[in-house]
């Protein structure tokens, strides 16, 4: 349409990064021929199941505890826009838009599986959607996430049909008029549609995308921010060495330690156990117990940040694995096969799959900032840093205070951080008087998510202004080829902070930087 890529949806492969590219508007989108004919299969076997008055749940009856409430024939298309209707019901500031298209591209890979019995007007009109930069508005708070996303897709749906507020150009105006503005004409929902749009976790799955894609990165910057811990403290070189990693090979563990291997590969600065043997002469002395100036061991910060992360990295590629299968499943109910002449009434509408991985990525998160505030923690103590200038103060000592307000913000970011990885999946609720009896949170879950992944930006680039700062009085000249060519990247448009200006707009800079542009995004870009 633009000149842009186009991400065929098939039901099949739709990648974290796909949704992300289509829902940031750098793709578009189109269905596969395929694909389609296999939803026209299964609305052909709903049509015929309806002809004959089979009683089908959603289609012919009502919802939930009322689903013993059958519904006359000349009724069952009302019933669906009623179902929008009741279910448009959220609360609180909206989904950001990007999250919103994102819910769009995941409902409509669900529902061209073929599966959900949904005509060829209502696949349509989702692509055009996305492909014309529109999006829903969707307010945050309402679903459980068991039948779905029921009241995020509830306000999806009544974009689609032409009420309520879309997103569009930037603004926020009355769905009617955008539809006239684009030339769209608001869809008139037939039996089971509404119901299939509404039945899904297209929302939780859209916010844990984003999750993702923000943990991974984190991740990035997690391990160039230890191998500059490693490289500034002169740290031993034992602690990331293939063969110690070989003998507890927890595949994070052997990930990490190798990033970060390879980062300060050809490093200067980095103590090698012999050298160490030769600056604690155990000869020279014939004192019982004597005090050596160098470290046997360096701190768990620094020494064990292969083993903390471990659990991270491998968290994150769960999160990654179930997100997208996720995406790429069918979660609606009931579900029509053509290939079997089947109509299955079941639960692929729960979202238990994604709240327990976002609850285990909050984890993960919260992880990635203990260790990340610990040790900016170590570089202005000056009990701990190794001689390093009092809270790294550039200028007199007191006259000027280093870096110790930014320290304040990693720290008190790291304890919200630390309350959002409380599980909230667990936390079973029942409602819809006992018919959802066990309720996944998954929508609460990806949320936090959301939420902590953002918070422990603050974290991460209070961090590495940290390690510029330190970089700034020594070490520099000896980096290792991949920390290096980081350092030089970041250290492009960096001054030492000296109370000399205020230092928001610079956090602010660097923080988009590491978080909103490519460049963390790989590190093997870095390693040669």
């Amino acid at each position: 349409m633009n000149g842009r890529p186009t991400v065929v949806l098939e039901g099949e492969g739709l990648s974290i990064e796909d949704i992300i590219t289509v829902a940031t508007g750098s793709a578009e989108v189109a269905l596969d021929p395929d694909a389609l004919e296999r939803c026209r299969a299964s609305r052909k076997l709903l049509e015929a199941a309806v002809d004959t008055k089979r009683v089908i749940y959603g289609v012919n009856t009502s919802f939930g505890p009322l689903c013993n409430q059958i519904i006359h024939a000349d009724d069952i298309e009302t019933l669906q826009h009623n179902l929008v209707h009741n279910l448009s019901a959220g609360l609180g500031d909206p989904l950001p838009v990007e999250i919103a298209r994102a819910m769009l591209v995941v409902r409509l890979n669900s529902l061209i599986k073929g599966y959900s019995a949904v005509r060829d007007e209502v696949l349509n009109q989702l692509v055009d959607m996305i492909n014309l930069g529109i999006a829903p508005y969707v307010p945050e708070c309402g679903s459980v996430g068991a039948s779905g996303d029921l009241v995020h897709l509830g306000h999806m749906a009544l974009g689609l049909i032409g009420e309520g507020d879309l997103f569009y150009k930037g603004e926020l105006r009355p769905a009617a008029e955008v539809f006239s503005e684009v030339g769209m004409t608001p869809l008139r929902l037939s039996f089971k549609e509404g119901l299939a749009l509404l039945n899904g976790t297209s929302a939780m799955t859209a916010l844990a995308a984003f999750a993702v894609a923000d943990a991974r990165r984190l991740l990035n910057v997690s391990c160039a921010t230890a191998a500059f811990a490693v490289e500034i403290f002169n740290g031993i070189e034992d602690a990331f060495d293939i063969d110690l990693h070989r003998v507890k090979p927890h595949p994070g563990q052997v990930g990490v330690a190798g990033t970060v291997r390879a980062l300060v590969e050809g490093s200067t600065n980095i103590t090698k156990r012999e050298d160490l043997h030769e600056l604690i002469r155990l000869g020279d002395t014939d004192s019982t117990v004597f005090e050596s100036d160098h470290d046997v061991q360096d701190v768990y910060s620094i020494r064990c940040t292969p083993q903390v992360l471990a659990p991270v990295m491998e968290a994150i590629e769960q999160a990654a694995r179930t997100v997208e299968i996720e995406a790429n499943s069918s979660n609606d109910n009931p579900l029509i096969f053509p290939e079997n002449d089947k109509l299955l009434h079941g639960g692929n509408f729960h979202g238990q799959s994604i709240g327990f991985v976002m609850d285990m990525l909050c984890m993960a998160v919260s992880t990635m900032c203990n260790l990340s505030e610990r040790r900016t923690n170590k570089y202005l103590d000056p009990n701990l840093n190794k001689g390093l200038p009092n809270q790294l103060c550039a200028g007199t000592v007191g006259l000027t205070m280093g870096l110790m307000g930014t320290q304040f913000v990693a720290t008190s970011t790291t304890a919200e951080v630390r309350q959002l990885a409380s599980p909230v999946s667990i936390n079973n609720i029942p409602c819809n008087a006992a018919n959802q009896d066990v309720v996944s949170m998954g929508t609460v879950a990806a949320r936090k998510a959301v939420q902590a992944t953002d918070k422990a930006r603050h974290v991460l680039t209070v961090e590495v202004l940290t390690n510029l700062q330190a970089l700034s009085f020594r070490n520099a000249e000896g980096l290792g080829a991949g920390t290096r060519s980081i350092y030089d990247t970041l250290n492009e448009d960096f001054s030492p902070f000296d109370d000399s200006r205020p230092y928001h707009g610079e956090l602010l800079r660097y923080r988009e930087m590491l978080f909103d542009t490519p460049m963390f995004d790989d590190l093997s870009d870095f390693i040669g």
